[in-house]
């Protein structure tokens, strides 16, 4: 009987992963295609990201009740509760992570209509967000594997964006001050840039996730030399 509950318990919890990754995987696309839509300035484009909204926020709500209906009828302890309470985290961060790249493409018919899109440094936004998404799709599989080392890699990686970021704000500064007229879209485009890095905050917050799962330990206020010795 024991082990009949057990295996019922590891379905169940293959079951919850196997969905994580699946909306993993939608919001890794939403945020390609809303920075190819502000790039291309492609509204029908945009429109599949925001489409792909309710998607994910099904999968949050499926994912949640069988959390919940797990949690109560498993009663798991330590590791497994652990767990279980990662995976609500997660989710979490994915459906934020899909808002941010909502917000991204809401931001397109703007930048369009203002005619300044062009001549803005948008397609330099590119490296950004693909660090982002390779950052979460890293995180993502280090989940699934529950690696710490690649969790604390993953976490080292949110500085690159932040620098991207920073540099990014340099030049839109640049711009406005050159030629007034570019204050509004670059304003919309400081918004953009903001969401792609909280997108690798979203990732960032996994990887401490996952070191939770693993050590029982809450390293999200950690400076990150002492998280690693913490793994080691």
């Amino acid at each position: 009987m024991d082990k009949h509950i057990s295996s019922q318990f590891d379905a169940e919890l293959n079951s919850i992963s196997t969905r994580v990754l699946e909306m993993g995987g939608i919001v890794e696309r939403q945020i390609q295609w809303a920075v190819q839509a502000l790039v291309e300035e492609d509204g029908a484009l945009a429109k599949r990201v925001l489409d792909a909204e309710r998607e994910i926020n099904e999968l949050e709500l499926s994912i949640d009740a069988d959390l919940s209906t797990t949690i109560a009828r498993r009663q798991p302890t330590a590791r497994d509760l652990r767990f279980l309470i990662g995976i609500s985290k997660t989710v979490s961060n994915l459906e934020r992570a899909g808002d941010e790249a909502a917000r991204i493409a809401r931001m397109v018919a703007s930048i369009a209509e203002s005619g300044y899109g062009r001549r803005l440094p948008v397609s330099e936004l590119r490296l950004a967000s693909e660090l982002a998404a390779t950052m979460l799709r890293r995180a993502l599989d280090a989940l699934a594997r529950l690696d710490v080392e690649e969790a604390v890699a993953i976490m080292r990686e949110d500085d690159r964006i932040d620098v991207e970021f920073n540099g990014f704000v340099r030049k839109l500064v640049t711009f406005m001050m050159e030629d007034p007229r570019t204050i509004s879209p670059s304003l919309d485009l400081l918004f953009v840039a903001k969401a792609i890095e909280r997108i690798g905050d979203h990732a960032k917050n996994i990887g401490e996730i996952i070191i939770y799962i693993v050590k029982g330990l809450d390293v999200r206020h950690a400076p990150i030399e002492q998280v690693e010795s913490v793994v080691r």
